[in-house]
């Protein structure tokens, strides 16, 4: 999936938790999201803080389609809750291959 596939996805499916995201799509989604907050945060942290809260849901399931596409329930998401352990086990999770 190349890098405006993945970003066009994740939007277009940005509050569904079922099924499956691969591996590009979700990295390629959090760069984008990364790059543009990074950009805006230039220009003022309140405009860069409105954006990451427009785009938490899309993060959200693109995040839990992809612990569905390694066999991990979508509730394993809650250790991003977990300061810094828990987005390292998540992170680790996210770049499994996907279970067939």
């Amino acid at each position: 999936m190349t890098f405006q596939e993945s970003i066009q996805t994740c939007l277009n499916k940005y509050a569904e938790f079922e099924g499956k995201a691969s591996r590009s799509e979700l990295w390629w989604f959090h760069l984008a999201v990364a790059l543009v907050t990074s950009a805006l945060s230039l220009l003022s942290t309140v405009v860069a803080s409105i954006f990451l809260i427009a785009v938490l849901l899309p993060i959200l399931a693109v995040g839990a389609r992809r612990l569905n596409a390694v066999g991990k329930d979508k509730w394993w998401l809650l250790l991003w809750l977990i300061p810094v352990g828990g987005i390292i086990v998540l992170a680790i999770w996210w770049s499994e291959p996907d279970v067939v």
